[in-house]
């Protein structure tokens, strides 16, 4: 999986992985979260979305089942 730096006042990076479709996010406040059984479409619309943060937060936030992982220590 790729990491990839995205322009978003919410959303840092994004990475997925097409063969377990799962989609990890990194957010600007420091947090990270694996969403699970995520559409590569979904994946794609994320990244073209003129607002990503807004995509997400009415698309993929609530939608997909969730895991938080901890942030690495610096």
């Amino acid at each position: 999986m790729d990491r990839i730096e995205i322009d978003s006042t919410l959303l840092a990076w994004i990475r997925y992985s097409p063969d377990q479709h799962r989609l990890q996010l990194g957010f600007r406040a420091g947090k990270i979260y694996d969403y699970l059984e995520v559409p590569v479409q979904v994946y794609n619309e994320l990244l073209l979305a003129d607002s990503k943060g807004r995509y997400f937060n009415s698309h993929i936030r609530n939608n997909f089942r969730t895991e938080s992982i901890p942030a690495p220590q610096n």
